[in-house]
């Protein structure tokens, strides 16, 4: 039985994508059965061995998957560089962004079950957000920037912060009153549902389905699973995603001593005084909140690339994910993209991943198949799933001022390595 608020334009949306990205799947990325070279995949040893040694990065793990097999499993330099411990296998990372992915795939689960519809107004579960306004800047008669709060033309729905289409932004990048009253609301302690209070305080930047605005929409989805479910977001997750798959290691919180010591840190150029999970608060940031192994990583990679399932577990229908790694945000879709699209040039968007829908404008264009999905978080912990190659890779580092260079590159060697 199909969840309810899945309509049969949606569906029919969903499978032409698919016919559409598989015919087209010769235009862009290795044919299907081509052969991945174990010997241009050395390369990678060569490009991380230098970033370590040089210092650019402090370690890093890679992992490759094809057909159900790792076909290259190495970790690089240091899990610590103070202490000069090596990396290993079992080294743990903030995965920052990722985290979204997470949240965004227990929510299709609540969808899946009929417990949830993704038009339901967020305020149907928090209340509070039936008040929001849309703050629109403008000057005033002497030339000063004044916020004016104008009703939402629509209520924001689970949709919206599934698509980061929500209105709700992030305060720590770009300029203007909106992102100004947001500088407040991290102070403290807070759990998800003191958080979501004081975001409803807060004007959106703008109105919901207008622009793809990376924010906290993750971090609402979490509470709103909080009040479906009756769980804490973690407990929730770890109930019905993560235990279930074998992600015994990813969590909001290291409490362990033994996992603490684990924990893979970055050079000191790259350490902040933001909370981490070495924090222990009261916050399970759907957004940003977790950390991982590679292990852990591997299952989630793998479900995802079966397209939901894992050892005879069905996580998500086929009709679910098929409109997870469905691009909702293109054209026609009344949708404007900025600077801060992060997805990027050849990318739309589904629920929490970046899709793959075109070459894109650069020539040539950037490696990969059309649609791949992906996503990466801000230390570098980077997750795609090729479904046209049967492959995931993951990339484990915590290099906040060397990921896209890392990234790029790593991807691009991978993809250089097929051989026709």
């Amino acid at each position: 039985m199909l969840p309810r608020n899945f309509a049969l334009s949606s569906l029919c949306a969903a499978f032409f994508a698919t016919m559409v990205t598989t015919v087209a799947a010769a235009q862009l990325g290795p044919p299907p059965h081509a052969v991945l070279s174990r010997e241009k995949l050395s390369s990678i040893d060569d490009f991380l061995n230098g970033e370590t040694a040089s210092g650019q990065i402090p370690g890093a793990i890679v992992l490759i998957q094809r057909h159900g097999q790792p076909v290259y499993f190495k970790c690089f330099g240091k899990r610590d560089v103070e202490k000069g411990t090596p990396m290993t296998a079992d080294a743990i990372f903030p995965i920052h962004s990722l985290t979204k992915t997470i949240t965004s795939v227990a929510a299709m689960m609540l969808v899946d079950q009929g417990k949830m519809a993704l038009d339901d107004p967020v305020s149907k579960y928090i209340p509070s957000f039936g008040g929001m306004k849309v703050g629109v800047e403008r000057k005033d008669d002497t030339g000063r920037p004044v916020l004016d709060l104008v009703p939402l033309r629509r209520p924001i729905n689970i949709e919206d912060l599934l698509l980061h289409t929500s209105g709700i932004t992030y305060g720590f990048y770009g300029e203007g009153l909106v992102k100004a009253a947001y500088q407040g609301i991290y102070l403290g302690d807070f759990d998800n549902a003191g958080f979501v209070e004081r975001l409803a305080k807060v004007p959106l930047a703008e109105q919901p389905r207008t622009l793809w605005d990376y924010g906290h929409s993750a971090d609402v989805l979490g509470r709103v699973i909080e009040v479906v479910s009756g769980q804490s977001l973690y407990q929730f997750e770890k109930t019905h995603l993560l235990d279930p798959l074998g992600m015994t290691t990813t969590k909001f919180f290291l409490t362990d001593p033994a996992e603490r010591a684990r924990y893979a840190g970055p050079l000191t150029k790259d350490r902040h005084v933001e909370r981490n999970s070495l924090d222990v608060t009261r916050w399970e940031s759907g957004g940003s909140g977790m950390v991982s192994t590679i292990s852990d990583l591997a299952r989630y990679g793998q479900m995802l690339l079966n397209g939901g399932t894992l050892d005879g577990k069905t996580y998500l229908s086929p009709a679910t994910f098929a409109a997870m790694t469905t691009d909702h945000i293109g054209p026609g879709s009344g949708v404007a993209r900025n600077y801060f699209y992060y997805p990027g040039d050849g990318f739309g968007f589904g629920y929490g991943f970046g899709v793959r829908t075109d070459p894109g404008n650069a020539v040539p264009p950037p490696p990969g198949s059309l649609g791949e999905i992906k996503w990466d978080g801000a230390s570098g912990v980077y997750l795609v799933v090729d479904r046209a190659q049967d492959m995931f890779f993951v990339l484990m580092e915590n290099s906040p001022s060397e990921r896209m260079h890392v990234q790029v590159t790593l991807k691009k060697i991978i993809y250089d390595a097929f051989e026709k």
